[in-house]
């Protein structure tokens, strides 16, 4: 008794949410389909003048909002897991890009097929149910089930956001973090070489035009201002050298991710050192790849060396499947997350970018662990 007390009740609150979704679609079917017939029908009559292509996209826009409605519908009546589509987004500026948009986004134009499904289903729909209020009383719920069914299918096979659009949306958004990643590392490149080598060049120009004066005057006072000059020139090429190594280093590109990996490790200033074990199997991924594996493998032991408090760290890199691994881990003191602006979320953009996965495991107390699937080949790639 117990058991059949805490079971819901067959006439419960979702028959009756049910049932007013049956009973609206007719109302709402008659409005899109009246709202799709007038529109679309115009704008596709007057397609040879000015206002007929802006009127039709007008009308797939009014479509689309009946399609979003019926959307909400689903999901608080029908318990229907339909997601909201991204907006549609013009490719150029100006009413003619906002036009061409509506008029091929695939969307839209399903959800003109869907307001005029509607209407029919929304004719039958609500004929059945006022029929089983009235005399079907016993199979009622059961009835509503199946009349919930359909009117769920209309809506996840006409109004769910396609794969390709879904698709097309990531590698937008997978675009403009790598354009902004490009002109982060642009604008870095930039302040270095102002703070950095060109400041130092300047002031050696500077000390050799004051050394080239003495040289006559003052021999001994020249020698020196030469010699400090001479400093300043070894200095120089080093700051160049580590930017260029920052940039792409040479070492990744002559000999690979195994001796690239190494030359990290090595000056990494851990007290124990770090252990570096790359198994490839004599092959070599994508230059891309091969640069977003190095550069997260320096960022990651930067971090350890800088925040953790690690004595010791270890990388390993493998092939798997098609894919390059690689797992980054310390025995620091933990507790490193990806927050939104930060190091970590930086390296988590860079992965995404090539649909790659980025996996932080770091405890409080420690250890931290990070492990990196990329493709081991990329789209351009592969096209290529």
């Amino acid at each position: 008794m117990e058991d059949e007390a805490k079971r819901p009740s067959l006439y419960g609150a979702r028959l009756w949410r049910e049932v007013r979704n049956a009973l609206l679609n007719l109302p709402v079917g008659v409005a899109g389909f009246a709202v799709t017939a007038v529109l679309l029908t115009a704008g596709l009559g007057l397609a040879v003048t000015v206002i007929g292509l802006p009127l039709l996209a007008f009308g797939l826009g009014c479509c689309r909002w009946f399609g979003r409605l019926a959307r909400v519908r689903a999901r608080a009546e029908l318990g229907s897991a339909v997601p909201e589509p991204e907006p549609v987004r013009p490719s150029r500026a100006g009413l003619a890009g906002r036009v061409t948009a509506a008029l091929g986004d695939g969307l839209n134009w399903r959800s003109a097929l869907y307001c005029v499904a509607l209407l029919i289903w929304g004719v039958l729909s609500f004929v059945l149910t006022l029929v089983l209020l009235v005399v079907g009383w016993p199979v009622l719920p059961w009835a509503m089930r199946a009349i919930s069914w359909v009117s769920r299918l209309l809506v996840e096979s006409l109004l769910a956001p396609g794969m390709l659009a879904e698709r097309v949306r990531e590698l937008e958004d997978d675009r403009a973090v790598v354009v902004d990643t490009a002109a982060a590392d642009l604008r870095r490149i930039e302040r270095d070489l102002h703070d950095g080598a060109q400041a130092r060049l300047v002031a050696l120009a500077m000390d050799l035009g004051l050394a080239k004066e003495k040289l006559t005057e003052d021999p001994v006072a020249a020698r020196q201002m030469v010699d400090a000059a001479h400093g300043e020139v070894k200095l120089a090429l080093r700051e160049l050298r580590d930017l260029a190594r920052g940039i792409h280093p040479a070492v990744l590109t002559d000999r690979g991710l195994d001796a690239a990996l190494s030359s990290v490790a090595a000056r990494c200033p851990l007290p124990g050192g770090v252990r570096v074990h790359v198994e490839l199997g004599g092959e070599r991924p994508d230059s891309a790849v091969e640069g977003i594996a190095y550069f997260t493998v320096s960022e990651l032991l930067t971090n350890a060396s800088k925040h953790s408090g690690a004595r010791t760290a270890s990388v390993d890199v493998w092939r798997q499947d098609g894919r390059l691994m690689l797992t980054v881990r310390d025995d620091g003191r933990g507790g490193a997350r990806v927050h939104p602006g930060g190091g970590l979320a930086g390296l988590v953009e860079r992965a995404e970018a090539v649909d790659g996965v980025f996996v932080v495991e770091s405890p409080v107390d420690g250890p931290t662990s990070v492990t990196v699937e990329l493709p081991w080949r990329t789209r351009a790639g592969r096209e290529g």
